[in-house]
């Protein structure tokens, strides 16, 4: 077997691995938030609005996460229901509205993120900085190849 054939092979268990470890963190993220009512696409979208640096709106919410426009403004739907976000004008934009955070939708968040912070803690366990970032590196290589081989 070639270095080559091998190389693909790695690289294909460990996109594999990637996509059922995707699935095992969205369980984890919905147990992890399930008694604030929040589920782990929700709170992925309160996390891309705490990511922008102004109001944004469903589109660069799915940009900024890689979702699919629809699915993200289901979402939104939901939240600005439950009074978690609200949808204000875009005075660069008719009909593409700006998303707002509510005090109740910070408040949520903020709880999520104590949560998440015990849970990243021990995940992190007899792990070193140096081994986390390596492995960052690398699939954020692996994401700008592909995003390049897209055209974005």
């Amino acid at each position: 077997m070639t270095q080559r054939v091998k190389r693909s092979e790695v690289l294909t268990d460990l996109i594999l691995e990637i996509f059922r470890f995707n699935g095992t963190l969205r369980e984890t993220g919905d147990n992890l938030v399930r008694g604030l009512e929040l589920t782990s696409a929700r709170w992925q979208v309160l996390g891309a609005i705490t990511m922008e640096e102004h109001n944004p709106t469903v589109a660069s919410i799915a940009r900024r996460m890689g979702l699919a426009r629809q699915s993200v403004q289901r979402v939104v739907n939901d939240l600005v229901k439950e009074g978690l976000l609200i949808c204000k004008d875009n005075p660069d934009h008719k009909r593409a509205k700006l998303i707002v955070m509510t005090e109740a939708g910070s408040e949520k968040y903020r709880l999520a993120g104590v949560r998440q912070h015990h849970w990243v803690e021990a995940l992190s366990d007899n792990l070193t900085a140096q081994e986390l970032q390596q492995a960052l590196d690398l699939i954020r290589q692996l994401d700008q190849r592909c995003r390049k081989d897209l055209g974005k």
